[in-house]
């Protein structure tokens, strides 16, 4: 089967339909939501109904920090996504906060692998896994809870990368290129940090996710172009601070 996995996408509707579009016509046959639904972007409502949707459709989802601050907007903001969270608060029924609330922080894919927002290592704590060591943290974490885990895949970095384990138990990284399929045999550890749909950060403006094909064990990385111009107007017409909508472009 093949899985479209799909993280941060920031209540960006646009590139968030673009990426389903793509992923259908690769074949996607489930899809799974790897957290921060919202924040940053003008369109939350949207982006939880479609996903709300989904998870009827039988879509598997986990909880991300942007997802949290959304649900209980922190009293004090330490940073503009935090700040953005009353915004996109405001913007949700009771009922798509709720439904927020519900999604958990870790769910299993199949019966080897692992989603989770951030690191399966107190997912709850939101760590970067932005180099081997955290990496082999996230693994060590999703190995102790569950033996048969082979894969864990994550978002919140905003870039796509590969790690894994090497025959030595050595612990690498690697840059995939989009479009080409990496072969992921389960006698190996792996995790991989899928990019993100609404908010890349690599200056690609290009959205990101990928595709596991569970029955031939690859890995594709996808990027995908769409409107951004369109969602950095729709940002700016929300009041929304002009810096969301300039990232888009320049994606830093």
């Amino acid at each position: 089967m093949k899985t479209a996995l799909l993280s941060d996408i920031h209540s960006n509707w646009q590139a968030f339909q673009a990426c389903l579009a793509h992923a259908r016509g690769q074949g996607a046959q489930r899809i799974a939501l790897l957290g921060d639904l919202v924040g940053y972007g003008a369109d939350p409502a949207a982006v939880v109904e479609q996903a709300m949707m989904l998870a009827g459709q039988g879509a598997a989802l986990v909880m991300g920090n942007h997802d949290r601050y959304a649900i209980d907007p922190p009293l004090t903001a330490r940073n503009m996504g935090e700040q953005s969270a009353r915004w996109t608060h405001d913007q949700l029924s009771p009922a798509q906060r709720s439904f927020l609330a519900s999604l958990p922080l870790t769910a299993p894919l199949g019966g080897n692998a692992l989603l989770v927002h951030a690191s399966a290592d107190n997912p709850e704590q939101w760590h970067y896994v932005r180099d081997t060591v955290a990496a082999e943290r996230s693994l060590n974490a999703a190995g102790q809870d569950d033996p048969a885990i082979r894969y864990v895949f994550s978002g919140h970095v905003h870039e796509q990368l590969l790690y894994f384990l090497t025959p030595t138990g050595k612990l690498m990284s690697f840059s995939p290129q989009p479009g080409v399929a990496v072969p992921l045999p389960a006698h190996r550890q792996w995790l991989a940090i899928v990019g993100s749909v609404g908010q890349p950060r690599d200056g690609d403006p290009r959205a990101m996710y990928a595709l596991f094909d569970d029955d031939t064990l690859h890995l594709t990385f996808h990027r995908v172009p769409y409107d951004y111009a369109q969602t950095a107007a729709a940002i700016l017409a929300a009041g929304l601070p002009a810096f969301f909508a300039d990232r888009l472009e320049h994606g830093r």
